[in-house]
């Protein structure tokens, strides 16, 4: 068994395991997320064998004590075939860090990872309502503001103000006009009112649901917009949603911006 241990929030852990999972697969080796047998409870892949807490606890100890060895893939670009030998080598074993990248094999098993983190009803269903007041015909734009940890991340360079997304979404409904807006982040004091002022005319949804429930929501919509983030990109993965990830604030908006999972996916900040 592959213990694939956690690196960094819900959407990380989603596409890191992704990896070990698609490697998993090729090698005839079965895997089990350690953070998802706990944490972020939203997913299928929750209910599915050995996804427990008391796995997570007995292969975190045994990596603790020892008992199994621990291999660390945190160097970026670093050529991972070491580290392949020794997870055939052990029957069991626990893998970590953000740096294992077989993009061939994810894109190979790609269908089974999505079906692996496909939303448990709780979620769906609190989505639903705001889904099926969409109007006949609409396109619905996803529109993802990533705020708080942004102010900081990369100096501050995707951290951008209301106004780029005013401008982004005026540009996005005047090439789409008959357009739904859902807006999701992790912005409590988002003026919302300034949106609906200077976009008068579209119909906007800000939601304020669960991170999980605005994946989910992301993922249901025909386009998104946001800053880099695999947020974003994790809610494209599910139906391939065109994603326009916001770099220059001042580049026009236009169709051929918009790109999809396994090209982005291969281009990670």
């Amino acid at each position: 068994m592959i213990f694939v241990k956690g690196a960094g929030w819900m959407c990380n852990n989603i596409l890191q395991y992704g990896h070990f999972y698609a490697w998993g697969r090729e090698h005839g080796r079965k895997t089990m997320s350690m953070r998802f047998a706990f944490k972020f409870q939203h997913f299928r892949i929750c209910n599915t064998p050995n996804h427990h807490f008391l796995t997570y606890v007995v292969a975190k100890y045994a990596a603790k004590w020892g008992l199994i060895p621990t291999i660390a893939f945190n160097e970026e670009g670093a050529d991972t075939t070491a580290g392949e030998q020794e997870m055939l080598k052990h029957k069991h074993v626990v893998v970590a860090g953000w740096e294992a990248r077989w993009y061939d094999l994810f894109e190979k098993y790609k269908a089974e990872i999505i079906d692996l983190f496909a939303f448990k009803k709780s979620v769906v269903k609190a989505v639903e309502p705001l889904m099926a007041a969409v109007p006949a015909g609409s396109c619905r734009l996803g529109v993802h503001i990533r705020r708080g940890d942004y102010a900081t991340w990369y100096d501050g360079k995707y951290l951008f103000d209301d106004g780029v997304f005013i401008s982004l979404i005026r540009q996005f409904v005047e090439q789409h006009p008959k357009t739904t807006v859902f807006i999701c982040g992790n912005d409590p004091s988002l003026n919302k009112q300034r949106y609906e002022t200077e976009l008068g005319g579209t119909k906007m949804v800000f939601a304020n649901g669960s991170a999980a429930e605005d994946l989910c929501l992301l993922s249901q919509c025909d386009y998104l917009i946001g800053p880099p983030s695999t947020f974003s990109l994790t809610a494209a993965m599910y139906h391939d949603t065109p994603l326009y990830w916001i770099k220059d604030a001042g580049a026009p908006l236009t169709p051929e911006a918009f790109q999809h999972f396994n090209y982005l996916f291969r281009h990670l900040l």
